[in-house]
């Protein structure tokens, strides 16, 4: 999922850059930590110096700065640059099927009840980094052989992937994926809803159709009139604080309809008002109770 990440280096240690010899300053680095924390509340440790100084390196040599402090002074002056900064600092990782027991639980306990619900079904995929989240919730739906995804033809279900990066998003429309990538998907969901192409993969039409896919920020108001039936945001909130956690479960809580499902990552858990209202129904899976 899209978030800030990487390797970590000891506090306050800067290294020189390949093609720059800028270096990044405490002040500098501070203000950077500043802007990334008000506009997608990610929070940026000193321990996380070297990996700003090299992501942000190669924005210096585009716009030909050789200092750091000259950067800075760009950025906040140009929210193009800001919003190019923002992104450059998130990490897009992810992959088929990761943490299985939550596409188990899906496919055993929700999928029935999605298939009987009358009225349309919405599910929402926030921080889809690449994609292959969304996606394998797509392919669960479709099931494992077509007979099975014929309940799809006469029902109204659309699924949302929604990221910051926007790089990322063009990714899931697009709908492509390496070789590398697409062997994480298991039989039977490759053989029927992926196809071979030259360099990898390509999602099937039926996949496709089902996914929406646009650029949020999960700090910024979301445009969604529609009470969603499941979400999905894993692995996103480890780079946020208490607060900011807080502020987007108790978001998604608001956003869920009565009896939806939340899954967060295998190391997240539920804080503040959101933890009281949702129950727990397996690790790191919550259900907004029916109303009665």
């Amino acid at each position: 999922m899209t978030a800030a990440g990487g390797a970590l280096a000891p506090a306050g240690v800067a290294t020189a850059m390949t093609g720059s010899n800028a270096e990044l300053t405490p002040r500098d680095f501070a203000a950077i930590a500043a802007i990334m924390h008000e506009d997608a509340r990610i929070a940026l440790s000193a321990a996380k110096t070297t990996l700003v100084q090299s992501r942000l390196g190669r924005r210096l040599r585009e716009h030909g700065l050789a200092r750091f402090s000259e950067y800075v002074a760009l950025v906040q002056s140009d929210p193009a640059e800001r919003h190019a900064m923002v992104v450059a600092l998130t990490t897009n990782h992810t992959h088929f099927f990761r943490e299985p027991h939550h596409f188990d639980h899906f496919r055993e306990a929700v999928l029935p009840a999605l298939k009987r619900k009358q009225g349309p079904v919405r599910i929402w995929s926030a921080g889809c980094s690449s994609g292959e989240e969304v996606y394998t919730i797509a392919m669960c739906l479709l099931g494992t052989d077509r007979t099975s995804a014929s309940w799809l033809r006469n029902a109204d279900v659309r699924l949302l992937a929604t990221d910051i990066a926007p790089h990322v998003v063009e990714s899931v429309k697009r709908g492509f994926y390496a070789d590398s990538t697409a062997e994480a998907v298991p039989e039977p969901w490759r053989g029927l809803w992926m196809k071979p192409v030259q360099g990898g993969f390509q999602m099937a039409d039926e996949a496709r159709a089902l996914v929406t896919a646009r650029v949020l920020n999960l700090f910024e108001p979301w445009p969604l009139r529609a009470a969603y039936d499941v979400i999905f945001c894993r692995n996103v909130m480890i780079y946020f604080g208490d607060p900011a956690k807080e502020e987007l479960e108790a978001g998604f809580v608001d956003q869920l309809a009565a009896g939806g499902h939340l899954y967060i990552g295998h190391s997240e858990r539920l804080i503040g008002p959101a933890a009281r209202q949702m129950r727990s129904c397996g690790h790191t899976i919550y259900q907004k109770p029916e109303v009665h």
